[in-house]
């Protein structure tokens, strides 16, 4: 059966949608809602914070349907004004509009305790105005009603197959074309997603499945419950005729595989591997893991991977059935973002290398301890020329942003390739022992909240006992990389070794740094390596030698993020 409805001034518009999705779990209807609603002009998100109120849970009951692609959602939200007298409630929610071809959602009805609540709705934003007498740190619950094409967000498509999917697509701040939301990553919250579709789709979705029903005729009801708060550009949902293998479990949580129907054998050889030596590595290096399952997903809606908790979209080329190095190395970068950028979460998108520069460096640890030395030394060196040819045409590209509201600059290679090379270096000056040591204090501290650079700047220090502001500002706060050039000299008659040592390089200021140079003597007399700790535009370092050098080798352990160049001088 099919409804059609005209909402345009009608009475009913308020109440239809929460009549549906009670229709569905009794009659399993199938509806289409055409409406006509007033256009609203968007507006830039200048990334406003609002720490007095806390959202504590979102719950999404959506009705999805393969005869539209409108979604009807009743959304109920819990939370807490943290300040006496407050009133108003302010979310995130893009309404249609002319320059979205007129999708974009409409609200149909807000009430609390079943009585209406005012609100006002445009320019992408949803006011919702609480009655007063509102008490410190009291909790509120209020019923979002409504409907609408989403313009991004939830991705409803074909997969390479040909079939119709349904899957999120939120990151950074794309979940309010679809969800009311604090559309933030300081703001976390736990969330529950109720679905009815049509019973050929499974669902998936954060955290545990609760319940699986068919409800009606032709229809499922899939209700996931993600218990654990996270940012909300995390909420996943993926729709689609998948086949489900779980595959086997980590300290008592399910280890799952989602991949379209027709990959089923490959798409369950491809994911087997190796998610839990990873979930392993990491609980033992850094923590806990903090969900309730684990799950690698087949997706049309992001490119590579996306690290949602608990359910991590890979993209439709994933499955190769071939194990290849690239997805290998994929599903270990988003494993590690369950650990860093889901667990303990940047407070705002200034801090994003928190995230990014993290998994990417967790990725490397992993492949150190799994796979051997000389293929972490070998993604470094890639990481490293990806660098520097990436600060050629950006040479004062900083890593920790200023004040960030343009979305489409949140990251770059930077906020990876730099931030894990810088955690390379950090590591290398605290030593192993206790970068490993900051690292769980770190995150043991900060788990299932956020943080920020100065945070794990404590930490860090606390840890190793070391003032690190400065070695965090001029890798982090500034732009530009040390650009080396190195001049020696050998005195025969003196036995000694002379080198100069200058920082060419034309933005980011003197860097001080510890150079390690490996004098070589040949194969008869073997060679040592010297630390030269740099901190002037140029210095002149004159030490002893046993034997004439037969070369200079810069950095020989990989530890240094610099360019250099060498000029010899004849023997004095």
């Amino acid at each position: 059966m099919r409804i059609n409805i005209n909402f345009h001034n009608s009475l009913y518009s308020k109440i239809i949608t929460r009549a549906l999705l009670k229709a569905y779990e009794t009659f399993g209807l199938i509806a289409a809602l055409a409406m006509s609603f007033f256009y609203l002009n968007a507006s830039a998100d200048i990334y406003p914070k609002n720490p007095d109120i806390d959202i504590v849970n979102y719950t999404f009951r959506i009705v999805l349907s393969d005869e539209t692609d409108v979604i009807d959602v009743e959304s109920t939200i819990d939370f807490i004004f943290r300040k006496k007298g407050m009133s108003k409630l302010s979310l995130d929610f893009v309404s249609i509009s002319d320059e979205l071809e007129g999708r974009g959602m409409c609200v149909l009805d807000i009430t609390e305790k079943g009585e209406p609540v005012d609100f006002k709705y445009g320019s992408d934003q949803l006011e919702v105005y609480i009655a007063a007498s509102v008490a410190e740190n009291e909790h509120r619950r209020i019923a979002i009603v409504y409907s609408g094409i989403p313009a991004t967000g939830l991705i409803i498509a074909p997969n390479m197959f040909g079939d119709r999917t349904f899957f999120s697509r939120n990151w950074p701040n794309l979940g309010r074309n679809w969800m009311p939301l604090v559309d933030h990553p300081y703001d976390k919250a736990t969330c529950e997603f109720v679905i009815y579709a049509p019973e050929r789709y499974k669902v998936v979705s954060n955290g545990l499945l609760m319940e699986e029903s068919t409800v009606g005729r032709g229809v499922r009801k899939t209700h996931w419950k993600q218990s654990v708060p996270i940012p909300v550009w995390q909420f996943a949902l993926g729709v689609a005729e998948f086949a489900v293998q779980y595959v086997e479990t980590f300290d008592g949580k399910s280890i799952q595989t989602w991949v379209y129907k027709q990959n089923r054998a490959a798409g369950f050889y491809d994911f087997a591997v190796p998610t839990k030596q990873v979930l392993e590595f990491y609980s033992e290096y850094v923590g806990p893991f903090a969900y309730e399952k684990l799950a690698n997903i087949q997706s049309n809606s992001v490119g590579g991977g996306m690290e949602a908790a608990s359910s991590i979209f890979y993209g439709d080329e994933s499955v190769t059935g071939e194990r290849t190095k690239r997805w290998r190395n994929v599903i270990i970068h988003e494993v590690a973002h369950q650990w860093f950028g889901n667990s303990v979460t940047e407070y705002d998108w200034d801090d994003v290398w928190l995230s990014e520069g993290f998994a990417t460096y967790f990725t490397l640890l992993f492949i150190e301890h799994a796979y051997g030395r000389d293929e972490f030394v070998e993604r470094l060196k890639n990481a490293k020329s990806l660098i520097f040819k990436f600060y050629k045409d950006q040479p004062d590209y900083r890593i920790v942003h200023d004040g960030l509201s343009d979305m489409s600059k949140v990251s770059n290679k930077m906020t990876y390739q730099k931030g894990a090379w810088y955690l390379h270096m950090l590591r290398n000056k605290m030593g192993d022992v206790d970068f490993r040591k900051g690292i769980r204090s770190y995150y043991r501290k900060y788990y299932n909240g956020n943080a920020s650079t100065s945070d794990l700047i404590h930490e860090m220090e606390s840890a190793s006992g070391q003032k690190l502001g400065r070695f965090f500002q001029q890798w982090l706060y500034q732009g530009g990389n040390p650009k080396l050039s190195l001049e020696w000299t050998y005195y025969s008659n003196k036995n000694s070794l002379e080198i100069v040592l200058s920082q060419t390089q034309e933005s980011g200021g003197i860097f001080n740094i510890p150079v390690e140079i490996e004098i070589v003597y040949g194969e008869t007399h073997g060679s040592k390596v010297e630390t030269l700790n740099l901190a002037k535009e140029s210095e002149r370092f004159t030490f002893h030698v046993e034997h004439e050098p037969v070369k200079l080798i810069v950095d020989p352990y990989t530890k240094l993020l610099a360019e250099w160049e060498f000029s010899e001088k004849e023997d004095k």
